[in-house]
Formats: C-alpha cells, sequence, structure tokens
C-alpha cells in the first residue's frame, strides 16, 4: 500500500524499494507469526484434533445485517441526542440485544437480559460516589497547597511555575482504581446478562482482588517500559475467567505468561525502528530523511504490533481455556484481515463524514449568517436547527463506524472461533444467580467499557 502510494505521488528510486521491502517483510512476518500462534493456540494442534474426534465440534456465525444495524444505531443515537443522552443507557441495551441475539453457536443465539433502567440506576449511584470520592481527593490536594488551577510563586530566577499538571496526574491515580473496579464490574454486569440456551453465565464477585493485581501488573508493565505486557495480560485475564461460569460449569485459563513473548515479536521490532530512526536523526544530520523514514517505519509498525500482540494473545489464551474440565475452545482470527477492515472502514467513515459535514457547512453557513443579520428569535431558531442538524449528522457517522468498523471485526473474530467437545455441554445445568451486579454503573460513569 505504501509503495503504491508512492508511485501515485511521483516517487521514485531507492525510497520506493525500500518501503516495498519493509511492506513485503511485515505482510510475511504477521503471517508467519499467524500461522505459527495458531498451532501454539491451544496445546497444540494434536490435543485439538484429538478432541474434535473425541467429541464433536460447534464453530460461531455471526448474522447481523448492515442495514437493520444502521438503522437501529441511528434512530437510538437521535433518541439520545434528543433526550439530552438520557437514553443512550436503552440505545446501548437495544444495540447489544441485536449483537447478542446476530451471534450463535450451534444455531443457538446468544440472548441479553439486561436494562435501559439498570444501567441508568446504576450510573446515578456511581455518579453519586465519584462525586464524594473526588471530591474527598480535591479536599487532599488543598490541603497540600495543590489545585487543579493554581501557580506557585517562585524567585525571580524560576518565574512562575504551573502545577495543574501535578494535580490532574494525582487525580487520575487517584480514580485509576475505580476504573479498574468498573472494568470488572462491568465485565461481571454483562456475563450476568447473558445466557445462551437458557443457561446463566456468571462470575464471581473480586473486583477489589482485580483492583490490587491491576494496579501491580501495570506498574510493573509501566516500570519495564511493556516488556512485562504478558504477565499483565495472562494473570490479569486467568483472574477473570478463573470466575466466571456457564450454568454450574467453571472456566479456568490455562497456560503460561511466557508464552504469550512471541506475540511481541512485531511490537518490539516496530519499538526498534522508532528507536532507530530517531537515533539515526538526532545524531547523523546527513542522515536525517532516512531517520524520519525509520520513524515513520517504526510508528506504523507498533501500532500494527499491537493490533498484533492483541490478536495473537487472544488466540492463545483462547486456546488456553477450558470449561469443566473438558470443553476446550480454538480460536484463529487473523491481523491482516481485522486490520485491512479498520483501515478500509475508517477510510469509508472519513469519506462519507467528510462529504456529509460539507454539505451541512455549504447549507448552514448562509442560512446562519442571514438569521444572525435579522437577529432575535429568528437567531435562536437558526442555531438550535443547526445544532439538531449537527446532531443528525453525527449519530449516522457513530452508525456508520459500528456498521463499517465494529460489526465486521465482531463478525470475523465470532466466526473464527470453535468449541470443542461440546457434546459435553449437555451435562451443564442452571446456576443460582449472581447478586450485586451493579448494572455498570461506574463503568458508564467513567466511560469504561461504554460501546458493548
Amino acid at each position: 500500500t505504501l509503495a503504491v502510494s508512492g508511485a501515485e505521488s511521483g516517487w521514485s528510486g531507492p525510497n520506493i524499494s525500500m518501503l516495498c521491502g519493509i511492506s513485503l517483510r511485515l505482510g510475511y512476518a504477521l503471517a508467519m507469526e499467524e500461522a505459527r500462534l495458531v498451532i501454539q493456540g491451544g496445546s497444540g494442534v494434536g490435543k485439538e484434533t484429538e478432541m474434535m474426534e473425541t467429541g464433536n465440534a460447534h464453530t460461531g456465525n455471526y448474522d447481523g445485517r448492515r442495514a437493520s444495524l444502521f438503522m437501529l444505531a441511528l434512530v437510538t443515537g437521535l433518541l439520545s441526542a434528543v433526550t439530552l443522552g438520557v437514553y443512550r443507557f436503552w440505545a446501548k441495551t437495544r444495540i447489544r440485544k441485536y449483537i447478542w441475539s446476530s451471534t450463535t453457536v450451534d444455531g443457538d443465539s446468544f440472548e441479553y437480559t439486561g436494562t435501559g433502567l439498570e444501567k441508568l440506576l446504576g450510573f446515578l449511584t456511581a455518579v453519586v460516589v465519584l462525586a464524594v470520592y473526588l471530591g474527598i481527593i480535591q479536599l487532599v490536594l488543598f490541603y497540600l497547597g495543590i489545585r487543579l488551577f493554581a501557580e506557585i510563586e517562585m524567585p525571580d530566577e524560576f518565574g512562575v511555575l504551573p502545577i495543574q499538571p501535578a494535580a490532574f496526574i494525582i487525580t487520575f491515580l487517584g480514580v485509576l482504581p475505580l476504573i479498574f473496579f468498573a472494568q470488572y464490574r462491568a465485565r461481571r454486569y454483562r456475563l450476568a446478562r447473558t445466557r445462551w440456551r437458557g443457561l446463566r453465565f456468571g462470575m464471581d464477585q473480586g473486583a477489589w482482588g482485580y483492583v490490587v493485581r491491576a494496579l501491580w501488573y501495570w506498574f510493573l508493565t509501566a516500570v519495564t517500559f511493556g516488556i512485562m505486557l504478558p504477565l499483565k495480560t495472562f494473570h490479569l485475564e486467568k483472574y477473570v475467567v478463573d470466575r466466571s461460569w456457564y450454568g454450574d460449569a467453571r472456566f479456568e485459563q490455562l497456560g503460561r505468561w511466557t508464552e504469550l513473548f512471541p506475540a511481541m515479536r512485531n511490537l518490539f521490532l516496530g519499538v526498534a525502528f522508532l528507536v532507530a530512526g530517531i537515533l539515526v536523526t538526532v545524531f547523523a544530520p546527513t542522515g536525517f530523511v532516512i531517520g524520519l523514514i525509520l520513524a515513520f517505519v517504526g510508528v506504523v509498525w507498533t501500532q500494527i504490533g499491537l493490533l498484533s500482540y492483541r490478536v495473537n494473545s487472544f488466540i492463545y489464551l483462547t486456546g488456553n481455556k477450558t470449561l469443566d474440565g473438558e470443553i476446550r475452545f480454538a480460536a484463529s482470527p487473523k491481523t491482516s484481515v481485522i486490520a485491512l477492515r479498520i483501515i478500509m472502514g475508517g477510510f469509508v467513515v472519513g469519506i462519507l463524514a467528510a462529504i456529509i459535514f460539507g454539505i451541512l457547512g455549504f447549507l448552514t453557513a448562509p442560512a446562519l449568517e442571514q438569521a444572525f443579520s435579522e437577529g432575535g428569535a429568528v437567531w435562536v431558531f437558526a442555531v438550535v436547527l443547526v445544532a439538531l442538524l449537527y446532531f443528525i449528522a453525527l449519530a449516522a457517522i457513530d452508525a456508520m463506524a459500528l456498521v463499517w468498523i465494529t460489526q465486521p471485526i465482531i463478525g470475523h473474530v465470532v466466526q473464527s472461533l470453535s468449541v470443542l467437545n461440546a457434546g459435553a455441554l449437555d451435562g451443564i445445568h442452571q446456576r443460582a444467580s449472581d447478586s450485586g451486579a451493579d448494572a455498570e454503573g461506574f463503568a458508564d460513569a467513567l466511560d469504561v467499557g461504554a460501546a458493548f
């Protein structure tokens, strides 16, 4: 893609050859990495084949329609705008119901039983708790002489030193435990409101244990500049999986965190290119252009490496999950497919958004100018009408992003999943319902996991 773009813009010579070579090597590396990790995903191909021989396998399917989801997202988005955001709890619930019901395994669809009222009440409760919590933090900061909007006077040689960044950082660190708390409770709520074949999913209590572990593993990841990312990924996933249920059967996360390091190969390469580009640019002025090219390749490769890590770690972790000790899973999503759908979907949505806003600007600018000259009620009415049109445009763009980017990725991932030894599912029965599912109140208040 880089090579074709360069040729069309008139580039020639060694730069095109370099970019072609980089593109081919990156594509080859991703393909080989995916193939190797799919083979290693569970406990090897041999065990997966053995499982499929000893018991039947079910595959996932997603049959959501673009037109249906687009109209649903557009209508619910408009209702959310008209109600100043109040309807968004019902909007999210309706979209979840559609996506859950469009996802099937062995012909049986999933069911989402959450309600908008649950989410609204949970949100209001969380807002009160957050307001008190943040108020306490601000009182502590004020007592220490640190405010969000303040400047500290220093001697003349130092001038005025702004300290807002310190206050924002401290506030963020204070809220960070609640973000992790929200992530766990949001997942627990979604599982408690999900059914398949009439049986509920569920998750045990343990949000504060997740908070402690998340803070520790994120700290290790930060101080090691990302090297311990596999440790964080594996142990946080294991913590939530080992507390998850389907009916009366418990999930379990097997495997070892060190086996996620191969999934970081492209991420390491991207960072290496980026660092090399910066060093060449800074310390070798004659190689400024080469340094910029290396840095650009490093940025792109790092982004693809992050995506590759997420996909391949998902493959490995899925292949090492069990249910009731005998049911296993397999996944084979492709980084290249997901990246292509993000790029192509983003391109389509971007073009359509530019067209929509261009037409709106062309039509509304003269009308606003005329209304402004008349003033009074005409000006107010014009502003309200234009604002409504822009809200409609934003709702349409959000709906397009949902059907052109999110839904295709959901479909690809779901259809790559398999349940091995699925005959053992018949022995699973209903489990008592979970208590204390707080309708994702903290998650909504903090905008964590807001999409699905």
